[in-house]
């Protein structure tokens, strides 16, 4: 074209922007400028889109201020557009402040809100402005609810989650891929396996991201031949798998112990299907051969790795010493991983804890000197309940709910009950030394069990209890659930840092392989 207007540049950079070529918009978003060309509204917009595409928050922070400094004239697609920039750069708060800016919004400038939340851990939030959308009468769409369906994912909330199912229902989103994919992940992300599953086979015309998001939720519940099942269904249709289909193929067999089948699948991503492995494939594979206690075969892949560990792999490695009582080997993890993460208090503290089951306290007296010295501080564990739709926290040996004299009423009389079928408590789990007495009292009181506790007082009799722990449930803890589980006759579905235990009469869907 000889002669460009401000409609020829527009229409580029909205195209690009709208197809996937982000960088190039942004490029004739400054061909533009430099043509001396004044940007419209719907310049900006288009623009921001690619920002939040190529998660430039730098240029798209750059863009505001240029609106801000020309006074340009705002609509509500310019104002959803910034809001849907910051929103999926994570800054919320940033986000929250143009749309509370705006004269009028509409169910878009809510979604890209909601979906921000979701997106970035802030499950609770999204919650609340899907119930504030609703007061105001705006009628979801399925972009809404599929936000919706992650954001309860993520806070392990099933009761509201079941509400949004219903919903979906309704407006006949149920059959969507988009939707029935979110569906499945959300219950499978909150312990509900076979409902998970009757999403999946609801889908009618499912994709590789249905295929796979059955396949993880399988894996992450201790499901590891049904995942693998599931995989080998998804090749029969002719769908093809892709690295994140491995990635849970690979996580199933490294949390039910399939180590030979860990090894063919590893070996048929590139083989059969011209994968490459990358680092969270090559991952999963140090963490199979670590928790089946094949150390040496791990330190080899290891060493015969394309690239150097990370520190994810290497704290891998230092949960398989902690499983398998290897300090030499421990001691080297945590070094690569104080190298790699010296703010990270997560190697400090497996280090620590590997030296307080060896009994060597002045070891573990002078790594938490070392975290002192560093400022470096360890997360502190809790876990949460929801009981008739009311989320409620708890810290070991917690004492600041309304309830905790019945609760810990509640834990003496399980404990005594627990003792007569054959229970001991597994003290090498207190990471103090102190008397053996007082191990046991602490272990009585950490933050799952106490969050059992309030479970078997409040909720309906019969239902299952539902409890998340931010941290790795520890071993007694999940010794003690298995014959709480057959003492009261209840389903206990625990949801860790790690996996999702399933306790029924008397057992664990990990099958103490974990």
């Amino acid at each position: 074209m000889l002669e460009r207007d401000g409609i020829s540049w527009n229409v580029m950079i909205a195209g690009c922007a709208r197809h996937g070529y982000s960088t190039e918009a942004l490029n004739f978003f400054l061909q533009m400028q430099h043509a001396g060309m004044k940007p419209t509204p719907f310049t900006f917009a288009s623009t921001l889109s690619a920002c939040a595409s190529l998660s430039e928050l730098g240029k798209g922070k750059q863009i505001h201020l240029h609106i801000i400094r020309d006074e340009v004239n705002s609509n509500i697609i310019l104002g959803n557009a910034l809001i849907d920039m910051y929103a999926k750069s994570g800054c919320l708060e940033d986000a929250l402040k143009v749309f509370d800016k705006m004269p009028e919004r509409d169910v878009v400038s809510w979604n890209a809100l909601i979906a921000g939340n979701a997106r970035h851990g802030q499950g609770d939030g999204a919650l609340k402005l899907f119930s504030e959308m609703r007061c105001l009468g705006l009628k979801p769409t399925q972009c809404t609810l599929a936000s919706l369906l992650s954001a309860c994912a993520s806070v392990a909330n099933l009761g509201t989650g079941k509400q949004i199912h219903a919903h979906n229902i309704q407006t006949g989103f149920e059959s969507n891929v988009f939707a029935g994919s979110a569906l499945l992940d959300m219950y499978a992300k909150c312990g509900s396996i076979d409902d998970a599953l009757r999403a999946f086979d609801s889908i009618l015309d499912r994709n590789a991201v249905s295929w796979t998001s059955m396949i993880i939720g399988y894996a992450q519940n201790g499901c590891g031949e049904e995942a693998l099942q599931i995989y080998e269904q998804m090749l029969l249709v002719g769908m093809k798998p892709d690295n994140i289909t491995f990635v849970g193929v690979l996580t199933a067999c490294s949390h039910a112990g399939l180590v030979d089948e860990g090894r063919y699948y590893f070996d048929s991503m590139s083989q059969d299907h011209s994968i490459t492995p990358t680092v969270d494939h090559y991952t999963c594979m140090i963490d199979l051969f670590g928790r089946a206690g094949l150390l040496d075969e791990m330190e080899h892949f290891i060493n015969n790795m394309p690239f150097e560990p990370d520190a994810f792999m290497w704290g891998s490695v230092l949960g398989a010493c902690r499983s398998h009582g290897n300090l030499k080997l421990a001691k080297l993890a945590a070094e690569r991983h104080f190298e790699l993460e010296p703010d990270n208090a997560a190697p400090y503290v497996l280090l620590s804890n590997i030296y307080a089951s060896n009994g060597k306290w002045e070891d573990v007296a002078e790594v938490r000197k070392i975290m002192s010295g560093k400022l470096v501080k360890k997360k502190p564990g809790y876990s949460w309940i929801e009981v008739k739709n009311s989320v409620h926290t708890f810290t070991a040996e917690d004492g600041s709910h309304p309830q905790t004299g019945e609760i810990y009423a509640m834990l003496e009389k399980l404990t005594e009950q627990m003792k007569k079928e054959g229970y001991v408590p597994d003290t090498s789990f207190v990471l103090l030394d102190v008397a053996e007495e007082q191990k046991e009292h602490l272990l009585r009181h950490h933050s799952e069990k106490l969050a059992l506790a309030f479970g078997l007082i409040n909720a309906p009799p019969g239902a299952p209890i539902r409890i998340v722990k931010n941290l790795r449930v520890c071993g007694d803890c999940h010794t003690a659930m298995k014959f709480i589980s057959k003492i009261v006759g209840r389903e206990i579905i625990l949801r860790d840092a790690i996996r999702f235990h399933h306790f029924k009469g008397g057992l664990c869907s990990c099958r103490d392989y974990w």
